[in-house]
């Protein structure tokens, strides 16, 4: 059987070239252009919101800019819009089409303040909207769930921040990043294999911290929607906090810890999970990690920290991808989905 998500995951790097080689530029010409702004706010829903969780690192740690999400219910359905004083406000969204995205982003007009769209239509009412649009240039993204767009969004969010930090270095380590991602996928043919152990699970815990806590969210998102397992998604800090009490032997526990500034807390984390008996699945880089798991889902390469979920997210679709395919579900028509969800 053909399967359109495969396609899509392994199409990744070809697309992410292709978008820095299209908007960075652009983007460079956006940065330039806008005027003074303190802080961004940003609207998204789904993976384009895990999009606007990493920015919320990214941005912060290389650019010094403070990012809220939205409340696109307090526009939308209470009629209630806070104020954007000195806000630069920002619409994530793959389609464009999402009614309560877009109040957003028209509140922030109405405001005076500048507005910029991330989205694959150009055409779309998000991007007829905004004052700055950035195009995700991935053609149109058949499979329900969202891989390829994700990475884009992720890709675009790491361009702003490397621009408006100034520093040509991180604009090298973006640009070498479609290379990455590729020896990431050759580096990941044992998944199909791996992924044959977890068939009859049906709840797991996801978790990352720092810029990969997106990955965590992003990771569990996809488990939910591909193979109907109940994936939650913390922070390592967060699930200190409580969480942890409810692993029991034999839980599977997916962590994401490439090299970085935390891997040395999620390896603590790692080490109490295994001495209490659960299943660990680690996404790493690092030997010392992945020898700590059950289930090693190894990054082929290393790259920079803070561009790391964009390789991290990579070992989960397609764990994802074959676990669905382990339990005969159709990863293309996830049930009860659609590709386009307008929420209001």
């Amino acid at each position: 059987m053909s399967v359109l998500l495969e396609q899509e995951i392994y199409a990744q790097p070809a697309l992410l070239a292709q978008l820095l080689d299209c908007e960075l530029d652009h983007i460079q010409q956006i940065v330039r252009s806008l005027p003074m702004f303190r802080y961004v706010v940003i609207a998204a829903r789904g993976s384009s919101d895990h999009a606007a969780t990493y920015a919320a690192y990214s941005w912060a740690a290389l650019a010094r800019y403070p990012i809220t999400p939205a409340t696109p219910s307090l526009h939308s359905m209470y009629h209630l819009p806070p104020r954007f004083d000195e806000a630069l406000v920002i619409g994530i969204s793959q389609s464009g089409q999402s009614p309560d995205i877009i109040s957003v982003i028209e509140e922030g007009k109405k405001q005076g303040r500048p507005t910029l769209a991330i989205t694959n239509d150009g055409n779309s009412p998000l991007a007829r909207a905004a004052d700055h649009v950035v195009l995700l240039h991935v053609g149109e993204e058949k499979s329900v769930a969202a891989t390829k767009t994700y990475t884009a969004q992720l890709a675009v969010m790491a361009a702003f921040a490397a621009v408006f930090s100034g520093d040509q270095s991180a604009i090298a380590q973006l640009q070498s990043l479609p290379e990455a991602v590729s020896a990431v996928i050759a580096g990941s043919q044992a998944i199909a294999e791996r992924a044959e152990r977890y068939r009859y699970m049906n709840q797991c815990t996801v978790i990352g911290r720092g810029y990969n806590y997106a990955t965590a969210h992003e990771l569990a998102l996809k488990l939910k929607e591909l193979t109907y397992v109940m994936a939650v998604s913390y922070s390592s800090a967060d699930f200190r906090h409580g969480p942890i009490a409810a692993i029991e032997s034999g839980s599977p526990v997916i962590l994401i810890m490439p090299e970085g500034s935390v891997l040395a807390d999620m390896r603590r984390l790692a080490e109490d999970l295994s001495h209490s008996g659960a299943e660990l699945l680690v996404i790493s880089d690092t030997d010392a990690a992945l020898e700590l798991a059950q289930t090693r889902l190894a990054l082929a390469v290393s790259v920079p920290e803070w561009l790391s979920p964009i390789t991290s997210i990579i070992p989960g679709q397609i764990f994802a991808l074959r676990l669905a395919q382990v339990k005969g579900l159709n990863p293309d028509a996830p049930r009860s989905l659609r590709k386009v969800t307008k929420t209001v």
